[in-house]
């Protein structure tokens, strides 16, 4: 017995509204990860700049001349 045309029709749609409903899915997915994603990279921007700032702060200290009294002995010894 074969298919008529009405069915084949029919399976045609019916395979085309599977493949866009996974692909739906496959896009939520991908949206979720690509907003999670953005969340990092601006924590992680966050935390680059604070680290920047902190390193400049450090080397501005070091910059500066180290006052010593007189007979005071370098940390070291």
């Amino acid at each position: 017995m074969s298919m008529s045309d009405n069915e084949k029709l029919q399976q045609r749609i019916d395979e085309l509204e599977t493949r866009v409903a996974f692909q739906e899915d496959n896009l939520s997915e991908l949206d979720k990860v690509i907003a999670a994603q953005d969340a990092l990279l601006a924590k992680q921007q966050l935390q680059l700049q604070l680290l920047a700032e902190k390193f400049k702060g450090m080397e501005s200290k070091l910059d500066q001349p180290i006052a010593m009294g007189g007979d005071e002995r370098p940390p070291h010894y």
